[in-house]
């Protein structure tokens, strides 16, 4: 490399060092303050011509926008990093926003029925209560009956079929449940009746008879064929319901069987009651 070229090389750093020079000289906005506030800010050497027209360009462009804050980088190590103060929320007055009061709601769905607690301990006994008015009167209690008693004064003897026993003297026959043309006893007040059956036996003959209910046979009355006549009797009692029909009948002539009596006394009587209504409890 010739004279030449050594001159243009030192033309060359001459300039660089002019350019650079008044850049690498300044200090930080934030330092310079510091550094002026304790004091240890050395006064700037005079500037040359060149630096006091930067300067003053530097001014003019910061009077156009000084509404404007000028943005600058920092490294978080600076120890002149500046701390950005943080903006408090605003603050709102409900009681300016708070509005009327609104309609009420439509109801809810109920929620789920919650596990059953357990039972609490027995309270206290409360204080006795005053003594209630009286009521009023109740129905009159009613009362059922039912009650028949009857008899025959003529002898009967069997035939080649069954016969019902016919009375002719009556005792007792409340309301007419017994007929006397029929002779049964016909069930009105349903309920649980005694039933006795008392006849005069024949001499020589036997004495064969059934109390009858509803066509079925209830109990016997029976007596072997003696040398003399006896009185017999046969009672229970049966539970009937209405329309139920009770009656006496005579075997029939299969064998040689009777009954005794006459005009002149009662020797076969018939009789019944009701002992319980069937309402009754």
């Amino acid at each position: 490399m010739g004279s030449c070229g050594r001159g243009l090389m030192l033309a060359c750093c001459l300039l660089l060092a002019f350019a650079c020079g008044p850049v690498l000289s300044r200090v930080p906005r934030g330092q310079q303050e510091q550094q002026e506030q304790e004091g240890t800010l050395e006064p700037p050497p005079p500037l040359d011509h060149a630096e006091r027209d930067e300067e003053k360009n530097e001014k003019y462009s910061r009077s156009q926008g000084e509404g404007l804050p000028a943005s600058q980088c920092f490294r978080c190590c600076d120890p002149t990093t500046p701390m950005y103060q943080a903006i408090p929320a605003p603050q709102i007055n409900i009681t300016i926003l708070k509005g009327e009061k609104g309609d009420r709601g439509d109801r809810g769905l109920q929620g789920k029925y919650g596990k059953t607690g357990s039972v609490g301990a027995r309270g206290h006994s409360g204080p006795k209560g005053e003594k209630g008015s009286m009521g009023a009167p109740g129905d009159r209690c009613k009362n059922h009956y039912a009650a028949f008693s009857v008899g025959r004064k003529k002898p009967l003897h069997s035939n080649d079929y069954y016969q019902t026993v016919i009375f002719d003297t009556e005792f007792v026959n409340l309301y007419s449940h017994f007929n006397m043309f029929t002779g049964k006893f016909y069930c009105y007040v349903p309920g649980i009746y005694f039933f006795s059956l008392n006849v005069h036996t024949w001499n020589q003959k036997e004495t064969y008879l059934h109390i009858m209910k509803n066509g079925e046979e209830a109990v016997i009355l029976y007596a072997q064929v003696s040398d003399r006549s006896i009185m017999q009797s046969q009672s229970l009692m049966l539970e009937l319901r209405e329309q139920d029909e009770v009656w006496v009948r005579l075997f029939k002539g299969e064998r040689e069987n009777a009954i005794f009596s006459d005009e002149f006394d009662t020797y076969i009587t018939f009789s019944g009651y009701l002992v319980k209504h069937a309402a009754e409890p």
